[in-house]
This record gives structure tokens, C-alpha cells and sequence, in this order.
């Protein structure tokens, strides 16, 4: 039995940042323009203070297409200038653009904000380092920690020492490049017929940009934003619309982007859906016949599929699981020297490449994959098998160890012995919510069925705060709506 609740590595609380940043409801706490700005601000000295003499510190502020991205940019635009820092603003841009113009850049810091795959009355900041990394735990404590008290409140530069806003006309066609040069030389993609999802978000533009210039004939869903259609029945967590726009069209491949872009989904000429998962399997088989693959090592969570660790064990490529969250695989990653990671949800990290998840990157990657061994996306997917996988929600009441509750132990320990090595358990509590998560898999769906069924019980006997249903398994990465996971 496995369990988790992701904490911070100094074991503090947090406050306003989660596994991926600060999120809430637009306009109400803490997702107002007056904690946007505190926000910038409190950045602006912590990247300021560490800056080379002589160096005039900016920040890139990028951000999706919500309609209340206009409000919190500005806000904290105008916090990060008030404490003499600039602000470059590039305007819609996936989240993995703005870590790699961060970079190129040269600037101290990156800002997005972007509520990823939730609906448009949401929204969310998060900031990447001056290397395009997820800021450690440690400075976003600090960060919130100045956002929450007064201590940098009499900090108040004038004159010509007030910093200053310049919007960087080229930010997309920089990006473009960026993208393209993944994709190997050799090959094009002329002849191919794909389908773009872009969730009426801040990949609306680059995505279809980028494959038709390889040489696709794009089509596009989802490709036209208004600031409030983002997300809605549309990318990477509703792709149903996709699957029948490749059926009805005959495409080769679908390609299914969230809100922010970071996170790809693809769809297979036959319309089935092709998550990450299999996205990691193709690309980790592909690396590892090419010797590429650092350490023969693949990085995963623990919501993966078992159907990919069985994978990954027949092609002796060693599999490392974190807990759930991009950034845990990332941080894996960085300590023991791996190129691929990722999550089922789509979240896939190509290191040679890129420092985060990128969606457009990840389809790129695959259909180099198709181009190289000349076959499609449905046989390539064959590289590994789905297992049946049932997700229970229970309300509880505490979250004790798991370990420690001797009835959820006992049924946990009988369900093991039942699945004898062909499946697994994985029990964790929420970070946001009185919930503990059960997740079953196995070969057989009514069997797994019953066994999640029967944990849960047991769960919810001894801590339980209500009841619950089954649920299908939604994106392994998904942050909850609102505050940290």
C-alpha cells in the first residue's frame, strides 16, 4: 500500500502557493489585484536582491487567455515596477514559453498567470527561476511570507530607480523557433493530417502555427478564445470533441492541449485516445533504442498506469515514481540525472530539450517517433497495455496514517494478495480537501471494481466523514480547483 501527502521540504504550512503556484476564483481572495501586486512585488525583492551589481533586474510576466488575466497582470506589473524591477510583457503564451523565454531573455525571473485546465473564473500565478525551473519550496515561502507581512512595505524606490513595462512584440516567434528546433532535421511533417485542440487557450496561435510550418495540414478546434471559453468542452481534460473531429476528418493524429499548454493529449487515427502514459512509453523506447536515455531510467508518479510499469520491465528501462505533481518528477529528475519524466495527465519532461512540460514539445516528439519507424500513432501505443483503473473519493473526517489503521491494512494486505503482482493500491489524502484517494488496477475491471469498493468501505468505516462514488480516472497531475494539492 502506498500513500501520499506531498509537503514542503522545510515542513512548513503553506499558505498561498501550492504544488503549482497560488489559485482561487478571479477577484476573490487570494486571487485579487491587490494580492497580485503584493505578489509581484514580494518577487521583485527576492530576485532583486540576489541580481550582480550593476545588473537592472526584469521580470516576464506572460498569461492564458481568461478574461481576468488583464486585471492581475496589470496589478502585478505595476507591484514588480514599484520595487525599481522591469516587467517584460509577452501577453498569451503557453506557460513553457515563458520559462524558455525567461531564459532567453536573460531575465530574473518568469510569471504566468494561468489557472491551467480550470474553467475561466478561475485563475492562478506561478513563477519560474532565471534557468526556467519551478521556484524550490524555500523561496516560495519566502515569497509568501513578504506577501503576507509588512516587512518589505517601506521599500519604495523613485524617480528614475521605479522600473519600467515593455511588451516584447516577438515573444511568439521566438517561441516558434524554439519549438521547431526539437523536432529532428531529417524529417518533415508533409503528408500528415493533424487535428489541434488548443482549449481556447494561450496556445491558440503557436500550435497550429508551428505544425503547419513542419509541413501539416492543420485543422483546428478550440482555437478561439473569447476569455471566458477556455477549457470549456474543449483540450486536453474534454477531448471527445477532438476524437470526433479525427474520425469525421480522417486524420492521422490529434493533438490535445490545456489551457496553459504544458500538458498534451494525443488522439490515434482509429480516435482512441493516447495519454501520458503512453506518450512516456513511446518516447522512453524510442530514447532507449537510441541509447539516449540517461540512466535507462524513466520518471513517474504514483497514479501512472501499471500497465507502464510492465512495460518499462520488459524493455529493462528502470521506472523511478515520485509523488503526484510535475514538479516532484522534475525534481527527481534533477537529482538523479534523468532526461523523461512525466505524469498521466500529459505532463511530459523532455530535460534535453526544455526545463518543464511542454505540450507542443511532447507532440513533436511523438510524431518524430511516427516518422521515424513510418507507423502510426495506434501501433506505436501498442508499446503498452492500459490496466483497468477505478479512483474512489472519500470524504474523511482526519488524515491519519494509513499504515497505522489496522482494518483499511487487513483489506489493503487481502486485496494485494488477490491482485498477486498483476495490480496495485495506491492510497493518498488530498492536500486541499477532506478526502483520501483510492486507486485500484488490475487485468480484470469487475475485479478491480470490487476491491476499490471494498478499501473504500473500509476506509470510510474507520475515518470516514460521508459518503462516496466511484469515480473514472481523471488526469493523475490535475491540480484541485482552488489553493494546493
Amino acid at each position: 500500500m502506498s500513500q501520499s501527502t506531498p509537503t514542503t521540504g522545510s515542513g512548513r504550512t503553506r499558505q498561498l502557493f501550492g504544488t503549482d503556484g497560488v489559485r482561487g476564483i478571479a477577484n476573490a481572495e487570494p486571487m485579487t489585484s491587490e494580492t497580485a501586486l503584493r505578489l509581484g512585488r514580494a518577487v521583485a525583492h527576492v530576485f532583486r536582491r540576489t541580481a550582480r551589481p550593476g545588473h537592472r533586474s526584469r521580470v516576464v510576466i506572460g498569461k492564458d487567455t481568461r478574461v481576468s488575466g488583464y486585471m492581475l497582470e496589470t496589478a502585478m506589473a505595476s507591484g514588480i515596477c514599484s520595487m525599481g524591477v522591469d516587467v517584460l510583457l509577452v501577453g498569451p503564451m503557453p506557460t513553457p514559453g515563458i520559462a524558455f523565454l525567461t531564459r532567453s531573455l536573460r531575465a530574473d525571473a518568469g510569471a504566468v498567470i494561468s489557472a491551467s485546465h480550470n474553467p475561466f473564473q478561475d485563475n492562478g500565478i506561478k513563477f519560474f527561476s532565471s534557468e526556467g525551473y519551478k521556484l524550490p519550496d524555500e523561496v516560495e515561502l519566502e515569497i509568501e511570507r513578504l506577501v503576507l507581512d509588512n516587512g518589505i512595505d517601506h521599500l519604495r524606490p523613485t524617480a528614475e530607480h521605479i522600473g519600467k513595462a515593455y511588451r516584447i512584440d516577438d515573444a511568439l516567434g521566438r517561441y516558434n523557433v524554439f519549438v521547431k528546433s526539437t523536432f529532428p532535421r531529417e524529417f518533415t511533417l508533409d503528408g500528415l493530417r493533424v487535428v489541434v485542440d488548443a482549449a481556447n487557450g494561450a496556445a491558440y496561435r503557436i500550435a497550429p502555427e508551428v505544425l503547419a510550418e513542419l509541413g501539416a495540414t492543420v485543422s483546428c478546434i478550440g482555437c478561439d478564445p473569447d476569455g471566458e471559453n477556455i477549457n470549456r468542452d474543449c483540450g486536453a481534460t474534454a477531448p471527445e470533441a477532438l476524437q470526433r473531429a479525427v474520425i469525421e476528418q480522417r486524420a492521422h493524429v490529434g493533438v490535445a492541449l490545456d489551457g496553459d499548454g504544458d500538458r498534451c493529449l494525443l488522439v490515434d487515427e482509429c480516435g482512441e485516445i493516447v495519454d501520458g502514459d503512453a506518450v512516456l512509453a513511446i518516447a522512453a523506447r524510442e530514447l532507449a533504442e537510441r541509447g539516449r536515455l540517461q540512466h535507462r531510467t524513466l520518471v513517474t508518479t504514483h497514479m501512472s498506469n501499471f500497465g507502464l510499469e510492465l512495460a518499462m520491465r520488459e524493455l529493462g528501462i528502470r521506472l523511478v515514481k515520485t509523488a503526484v505533481g510535475d514538479r516532484y518528477v522534475l525534481e527527481e529528475m534533477q537529482r538523479g540525472g534523468y532526461n523523461l519524466g512525466g505524469e498521466q495527465s500529459g505532463h511530459v519532461l523532455f530535460l534535453d530539450h526544455t526545463t518543464t512540460g511542454d505540450g507542443l514539445i511532447s507532440a513533436l516528439a511523438i510524431l518524430a517517433v511516427m516518422r521515424a519507424r513510418n507507423q502510426p500513432l495506434s501501433a506505436l501505443a501498442r508499446v503498452m497495455q492500459k490496466f483497468p483503473q477505478v479512483l474512489i473519493n472519500i470524504p474523511v473526517r482526519e488524515k491519519r496514517d494509513l499504515a497505522e489503521v489496522v482494518s483499511v491494512r487487513t483489506v489493503v494486505a487481502q486485496v494485494e494478495q488477490a491482485l498477486a503482482g498483476r495490480g496495485r493500491v495506491y492510497i493518498r489524502f488530498s492536500g486541499t480537501e477532506a478526502l483520501a484517494r483510492v486507486m485500484v488496477e488490475g487485468q480484470d475491471l469487475a475485479q478491480v471494481e470490487r476491491h476499490a469498493s471494498d478499501i473504500a468501505d473500509a476506509v470510510r468505516a474507520a475515518l470516514g466523514a460521508g459518503a462516496s462514488a466511484p469515480e473514472k480516472p481523471g488526469p493523475a497531475g490535475d491540480e484541485p480547483a482552488h489553493g494546493r494539492a
